[in-house]
């Protein structure tokens, strides 16, 4: 948050306590412009694609670790910076005679959680790159492709593409974006970004380096915390005893740290509180499932499968006793137009994917399989809000 902002944010200010200025900032799926305590990340990074600062373009690479690390954060940011450099045409002396016009490569990040198909892909791609606005329908992949081609062919020093999150259950296979990656243009380098190790993945086979990102320290976590608490909450609303207890707790992942500062912030506010107490972080801790899924893929997810999930987080513990019971309390919302086979075999899907969990009930005696309830593996407050706010 920049100096305009902060004073924008005192001009509203009414005169009454208020603990939070803006959810926005305390979402794990926020990603700010400074992403705290990541500086040799940066530099790593800033290593390996050195060569655009000579008009060049970097070779293929893989960046991998945990969730909840900061990989994308950094990847995001540090793109959002690079891309203003080929705006800014820089001359470098050649000989002592001689001068040469330099113009650094152009910088696209790609989330596959959203480009799940080859004509995403491409789609993504070149509108990054034009001024104009691609057209999503009536135009085929063959198309898009081949103006991708025109677009870069001799007309630029070339482009970086980022990819996030590969290897996840509803991205793109590694042989699916090998073949991607081979439909661009000579003059374009790519970046994948995954929490498998190298030797996990095909990807790796088409890369010069492998840059691992390790879990927070703890210390790290705290600043991280303090950060967004700086930008999101009114002064003092967290101490920093309150902040090393989420820290720890967290044990390296920023993405569950931001998602206990979130939940236990909603707690506080709605008791009328000031301040963050032990209390409501507590209440956050017993609220988040270990492991936890990223929210990032549960706000990915098709609209009409958020939809059912809305409904699930707000059932009664009764309506989640089955799949059945709960496909009945979720068909007949007011809000999920979705027959009962379809909203039972998206919970399917869903449990497939890891995002819900059907937990197998223990019963006493009895015939038959015992029914399984179904329970999210995501924090239910922190989705609520941020569906509610979308």
């Amino acid at each position: 948050m920049d100096i305009e902002d902060r004073i924008k944010r005192r001009q509203q200010h009414d005169g009454e306590p208020r603990l939070v200025q803006d959810y926005e900032p305390l979402s794990p799926v926020t990603h700010i412009d400074e992403p705290a305590d990541r500086g040799p990340l940066l530099e790593r990074l800033l290593d390996h694609l050195d060569p655009v600062f000579d008009g060049k373009l970097p070779a293929n690479a893989y960046l991998y670790g945990p969730s909840g690390v900061g990989k994308s954060a950094v990847v995001t940011a540090l793109f959002r910076q690079l891309d203003q450099l080929p705006t800014e045409t820089r001359t470098i002396i050649h000989t002592t005679t001689r001068a040469q016009s330099l113009a650094s490569p152009s910088f696209v990040y790609l989330d596959t959680r959203q480009t799940t198909s080859e004509f995403a892909f491409y789609h993504a791609v070149l509108d990054a790159l034009v001024k104009e606005t691609v057209p999503e329908h009536g135009i085929g992949t063959d198309t898009l492709r081949a103006r991708l081609h025109e677009e870069l062919d001799g007309s630029r020093t070339g482009v970086v593409v980022a990819v996030d999150h590969v290897n996840e259950p509803r991205s793109a296979s590694d042989s699916d974006l090998v073949d991607l990656f081979a439909g661009l243009p000579s003059n374009v380098s790519w970046l994948a970004i995954g929490r498998g190790r190298p030797s996990e993945t095909e990807l790796s086979e088409y890369t010069a380096e492998s840059i691992r990102v390790d879990p927070y320290k703890q210390q790290m976590l705290v600043d991280v915390l303090m950060t967004r608490a700086s930008i999101g909450l009114s002064q003092q609303a967290i101490d920093h005893d309150l902040a090393n207890d989420i820290a720890a707790w967290a044990d390296g992942n920023a993405h569950d740290a931001l998602a206990a500062l979130f939940i236990a912030t909603h707690y506080a506010e709605h008791a009328g509180k000031s301040s963050l107490t032990g209390e409501d972080i507590a209440a956050a801790f017993k609220e988040i499932p270990r492991p936890c899924v990223s929210l990032g893929i549960v706000l990915a997810l098709p609209a009409n499968r958020q939809a059912v999930l809305r409904e699930l987080v707000d059932l009664e513990a009764e309506d989640r006793s089955s799949v059945t019971a709960t496909t009945a309390a979720i068909g007949g919302a007011e809000n999920v137009d979705l027959s009962p086979g379809t909203v039972k075999r998206f919970l399917y899907e869903m449990a497939e994917a890891g995002v819900v969990e059907r937990v197998q009930a223990t019963t006493q005696g009895g015939q038959g399989r015992p029914p399984s309830r179904v329970e999210p593996r995501f924090p239910p407050t922190v989705f609520r809000r941020l569906y509610d706010l979308g």
